[in-house]
């Protein structure tokens, strides 16, 4: 029954390619930033709508975050869709292929989830490049009765287990005292000498932080004129390193780079965590096999190299319940992901493939679990375990 199950579910997402298809190369277009994503969430449950499923929009409490189920089985997958862009470089990030993919493998499994004792929901989960969409949801219970949730990220190459560091956001600000900067120098107070000095002490710092760790981040404000002494400067800075737990003794540690900033000027430092903390992404084994087999079998080569790191709030998730985040290629390179290059790969008829294929080897993935009365079983204690 597996193999028939299978059949149906890829046909259900051939059948919608070209309005999956058509959906990602809108999102593309539309290139909302984060909690911005109106059009983009809108017109992605629009397509699961009105293909039968139960919609919610708002969900949890998010304008831009949607909830839309079908099925009724024991085993409760979320599919997370991802719709909002970069600023400046669009989809960079290639989060259109993200939001197509995952309501491909939600139709695929709305055909035969009564069939398989499945529920299948897709989550509309906004801001993930940075305001935590998927931790809100977190925490308002979205993936409170799930068992399992699954998405997939483009990428240069397909990945079955990329590695994910926890990251923290800072907001820097330095308030310091305007002055004429020729006739009276002295009577100022300058905020952007401090990020000068802070950003040398950031600098500095890096070489004695372990390699996994990372320190990056940039000016957004630092004067207004060359003849003002500037009074207000800002920065927003970003902190990763290999798990959650060890963000605070980082984050003590850049602080007292800024901290040096006001030492040295005497400008008044705020310094503060704009967006919830994402943690690392716990990558279920299983499940992943299960995906890269599925995956394979649809054409797809895996790059089993080493692989740089990235962050993400579907972490949080994984911590919470089995999680899988596999990469799907799109053939970018040399264009990697956060560069223009990338955002126009995103559009292209190989990143076109790899909403279907990514649709069809997730459907197939939660097929699989469905069908296994151990794993199904393990998945929902695990899950319960998880959330105790």
């Amino acid at each position: 029954m597996g193999s028939d199950v299978k059949a149906v579910a890829q046909r259900v997402v051939e059948q919608a390619r070209d309005d999956l298809i058509g959906l990602s190369h809108a999102v593309h277009g539309y290139a909302e930033t984060a909690f911005e994503e109106v059009r983009s969430a809108g017109c992605t449950a629009d397509v699961l709508e009105q293909a039968g499923f139960e919609v919610e929009l708002g969900y949890g409490g998010l304008p831009t975050a949607f909830r839309a189920a079908a099925g009724s089985g024991p085993l409760r997958v979320v599919i997370c869709a991802e719709y909002d862009a970069l600023p400046g470089i669009g989809h960079a990030c290639g989060h259109n292929v993200i939001a197509a993919a995952a309501v491909g493998a939600g139709l695929g499994l709305a055909a035969v989830a009564d069939d398989i004792g499945l529920e299948v929901a897709v989550l509309g989960t906004p801001a993930e490049e940075a305001g935590g969409g998927k931790v809100l949801l977190l925490e308002a219970g979205a993936f409170d009765a799930a068992h399992l949730a699954m998405m997939v990220h483009p990428a240069p190459f397909d990945v079955v287990a990329p590695p994910v560091l926890a990251i923290e956001w800072l907001e820097v600000s330095y308030q310091g005292r305007e002055a004429h900067a020729s006739a009276f120098p002295e009577q100022g107070i300058n905020a952007a000498d401090a990020l000068v000095v802070a950003q040398v002490a950031v600098g500095l710092l890096r070489q004695h932080l372990p390699a996994s760790d990372r320190v990056h981040g940039y000016v957004t404000r630092a004067g207004t004129a060359a003849n003002i002494i500037p009074a207000l400067g800002e920065a927003s800075y970003m902190i990763r390193t290999p798990l959650i737990d060890r963000l605070a003794p980082l984050r003590e540690r850049v602080a007292a780079c800024f901290e040096a900033g006001a030492l040295a000027t005497g400008a008044e430092l705020s310094l503060t965590s704009p967006y919830p903390p994402y943690s690392q992404l716990e990558h279920h084994a299983e499940l992943g096999g299960i995906y890269r087999r599925n995956a394979e079998r649809l054409g797809r080569t895996f790059h089993d190299g080493p692989v740089p790191p990235v962050s993400t709030d579907m972490g949080n998730v994984s911590l919470r319940l089995p999680t899988i985040h596999p990469f799907i290629g799109i053939d970018s390179l040399p264009a990697v992901n956060h560069q223009p290059g990338f955002a126009a790969a995103a559009a292209r008829p190989v990143a076109d493939q790899a909403v279907i294929s990514g649709a069809v080897a997730m459907a197939w993935t939660a097929i699989d679990a469905a069908a296994d009365p151990e794993l199904s079983e393990s998945l929902r204690t695990e899950a319960a375990e998880r959330s105790a």
